[in-house]
């Protein structure tokens, strides 16, 4: 047994389990319980990883319910869904007058949640002129807000909170190192879901439950063989993926005795574990998983727009000529390209390439209302479907309306 192991009887685990939500019976999810029970009584940073889906955002909340802040303010802030012109004004705050909009002066996150817990999820989004502030804040206590030069002090202990490989964003360019080790005083590393496999049918069987009970449906039931077949999942989506599982075949299926052929239909075409790989049979097509279409088209609509656009700035810099009409009223103009031996004849195409950009657009928009749909309009599992950061989708529906 480890240090951790022995703190905790399993009873006070249950309990906790109980308070939070959290089901399962794996070690490794009983050890992050536990390390989280026990650096909640200091006030060190406390950086929580794992794959999106996996449960991360009850450990911040059992942190600050552990802690001698537990009757001061906890605020989640999920920094990847944050445009980054304003992440500054939000976590920070700002004056009467520091941009166009501000037209009150703004207390910031840090400024609320003093003598509390801040969760700061996706942390790794956070663009780099944040994270000079952020890591000033962590050590030194002390911030400025937007349009002012007044040092404000804040006495917050930060949670952070992401699903990316840190290591590779520190490579990359894309976040400090200095703030990544000062975050990650404590690691929790949450479980993947085919790490925890033990927990599956237990996790199935409750939002089975919970969505039979929501939609007035019998009960649902897996046999045996469709018990294993749901274990040996790969389960990309953890247990995000597993709940809207859970979700369709409650309301689908009319027989709520499921056996492994009638479970196939709902998982993904291709899943493997160990070597194994899960196939839909080729009859059964009424559970299809477009996330990897999805992402294979987008990226192949971003780079014929490109194209569009190269193309049009190549027919604006080519030479016209303006030349009046003379069967026409003198105002009237038209346009002429000028051809030589080195340029080759081509005529104006602008409207067509509007007409094409706009067609371009509209497929753009119907992939991203696609890719909402399947994840259930969660933005995060949508951006991960259409292979893009969560700040340029929440940009591009705000843009498209959506």
């Amino acid at each position: 047994m480890t240090f951790w192991q022995n703190n905790m009887t399993q009873q006070e685990l249950l309990a906790i389990k109980q308070r939070f939500g959290i089901i399962g019976q794996s070690s490794l999810l009983n050890r992050d319980i536990e390390i989280a029970v026990q650096v909640a009584r200091t006030d060190l940073s406390v950086l929580i990883t794992g794959e999106s889906g996996v449960g991360k955002e009850n450990f911040p909340k059992i942190i600050h319910a552990f802690s001698a802040r537990k009757h001061g303010p906890y605020f989640a802030v999920n920094c990847g869904a944050i445009p980054e012109g304003t992440i500054d004004s939000e976590l920070f705050g700002h004056e009467k007058g520091a941009f166009t909009d501000a037209k009150s002066e703004h207390k910031g996150y840090f400024e609320i949640a003093d003598n509390g817990t801040l969760f700061l999820d996706e942390v790794g989004e956070l663009p780099m002129p944040t994270q000079v502030r952020l890591l000033r804040v962590l050590e030194t206590g002390e911030f400025l807000r937007m349009g002012s030069s007044q040092v404000r002090k804040t006495n917050v202990r930060v949670v952070a909170a992401t699903n990316l490989n840190m290591r590779q964003a520190i490579e990359d360019g894309r976040f400090r190192e200095d703030l990544y080790y000062r975050l990650n005083t404590v690691e929790i590393r949450v479980p993947a879901l085919r790490e925890r496999k033990e927990d599956i049918p237990l996790l199935f069987r409750k939002f089975a439950v919970d969505f039979c009970n929501r939609y007035q449906m019998p009960p649902l039931s897996l046999n045996e063989e469709a018990t294993r077949l749901l274990q040996e999942c790969y389960w990309r989506g953890n247990i995000r993926q597993l709940k809207n599982l859970a979700e369709q075949i409650s309301v689908i299926e009319m027989d709520h005795q499921i056996n492994a052929d009638t479970l196939r239909k709902y998982l993904p075409k291709e899943e493997s574990q160990q070597g194994i790989v899960l196939r839909a049979p080729a009859q059964e097509q009424t559970g299809k998983d477009y996330s990897h279409e999805i992402g294979i088209l987008y990226n192949m609509l971003m780079k014929t727009q490109q194209e569009l656009r190269e193309l049009k700035e190549g027919l604006a810099n080519s030479a016209y000529s303006i030349q009046p009409n003379e069967e026409t009223m003198p105002t009237t103009i038209i346009q002429t390209p000028i051809v030589t031996p080195e340029t080759p004849t081509r005529k104006p195409i602008e409207a067509e390439d509007i007409e094409s950009s706009l067609r371009i657009e509209d497929a753009e928009i119907e992939r991203i209302k696609r890719a909402l749909e399947i994840s259930g309009g969660n933005r995060k599992v949508a951006a991960a479907k259409l292979d893009i950061s969560e700040r340029t989708l929440y940009r591009k529906i705000k843009e498209y309306g959506l």
